[in-house]
């Protein structure tokens, strides 16, 4: 079937734009936002993706006090226009290319309602790619591209309407398209006779008066790299970008969990001289929780809930049960200080799931995030 998108000359094989280069069922083609005050009092997370493979697209906005976590979420059809960027009452615009975006959700589905334009301060950044295979199957196979910016709009909180203005609201938006596990689970297979792959992932994007820092590194059980690069990319495009050597890092956790306290991420110059960032959590957002990233049951990216459903959620982080729920990959907001005496902030986007042997962890069952009392 045609759709509009076939009117341009954009297609990459001879398919309709509606299909995809693989037949892969974890195909996916997404967008990620985050907002945050410089207070750091706030943090919140728009995404959007759709999974052609699976017939699907989904979106969120999950917004974060540290006290309460509210999300709104929804799923369709994916349907035949892959240009339709609307899931229920969420939606992204392109407003100009790798420059300016929209996020909106309409008021009415809850006490959550965002109106959002999103400029980049720094150039769209492409990231390396990701690719991995475990047990014979290519698990990952994704591009990304990364991108600090600020906000403009409006956003509604409980009652409350907060005036996004770019001196004082910041973010981070990527784009990622490629392969990697969405949807229903599948069958285990040789996975069920297999211990699991440990997924220990550092992924600091950095804002700075006149350039941000983009650090990743994923590591195996032993510390072996998977993906890794740290880059300063300058405000001014007419400014190449800098790589800062191997990353690497220091991790404090919060007593009796898989939270980062504080970190310093050891960078290199390119004259050579060292360069650390230490980061200061000031505040977590549980990304797992009921937006789709998680392993929840009843909402995962890609699951199929039928031609449209949306729905809208909150968990008291005070309540044990819902502590004691709060694992995996979480988003910090964070300060950042160079040893340069640069002054920033930013995210630091954060996993330890599985052992790892540099941060002593040595099993499964100690992953949680939140310590036993708030």
């Amino acid at each position: 079937m045609l759709s509009p998108a076939d009117d341009y000359p954009i297609h990459q094989i001879a398919e309709v734009m509606r299909h995809t280069g693989t037949s892969d069922r974890n195909f996916y083609d997404r967008y990620y936002f985050n907002i945050y005050p410089t207070s750091a009092d706030m943090f919140a997370v728009f995404g959007m993706g759709q999974y052609p493979n699976l017939g699907t697209a989904d979106a969120f906005l999950a917004v974060s006090d540290g006290r309460l976590h509210r999300v709104v979420r929804a799923s369709r059809e994916l349907g035949a226009d892959r240009m339709d960027t609307s899931v229920g009452p969420l939606r992204v615009e392109v407003l100009e290319g790798l420059k300016r975006l929209r996020v909106v959700l309409e008021p009415g589905q809850s006490d959550l309602a965002v109106d959002a334009t999103f400029d980049g301060v720094i150039p769209a950044t492409l990231e390396p790619r990701h690719w991995r295979r475990e047990h014979e199957r290519v698990s990952f196979d994704t591009q990304r591209l990364a991108q600090t910016g600020r906000w403009t709009g409006t956003l509604e909180l409980g009652g409350r309407r907060f005036e996004l203005t770019p001196d004082r609201w910041w973010g981070f938006r990527d784009r990622s398209w490629g392969v990697r596990p969405v949807g229903e689970p599948e069958p285990a297979g040789i996975r069920a006779s297999r211990e699991p792959s440990t997924f220990f992932w550092c992924y600091a994007p950095l804002q700075f008066d006149d350039h941000s820092i983009l650090c990743i590194v994923q590591e195996e059980r032993d510390g072996t790299r998977v993906l890794e690069e740290a880059v300063r990319v300058p405000n001014d495009p007419t400014q190449p970008v800098q790589h800062l050597g191997r990353p690497d890092h220091d991790i404090e956790f919060l007593p009796h969990t898989r939270a980062p306290r504080r970190a310093v991420l050891h960078l290199t110059e390119p004259d050579g001289t060292k360069l650390d960032v230490s980061l200061e959590v000031v505040l977590p957002f549980y990304l797992m929780k009921g937006t789709g990233y998680g392993f929840d049951a009843d909402w995962r990216h890609g699951m199929w809930h039928g031609p449209l459903e949306a729905q809208s959620r909150s968990w008291d982080l005070a309540d044990p049960e819902v502590r004691g729920s709060l694992f995996g990959l979480m988003e910090n907001a964070v300060t950042a200080v160079q040893s340069n005496g640069a002054v920033g902030m930013g995210m630091l986007e954060f996993a330890c799931i599985g052992p790892h042997d540099r941060y002593g962890f040595s099993g499964w069952e100690d992953m949680g995030l939140c310590p036993p009392e708030p």
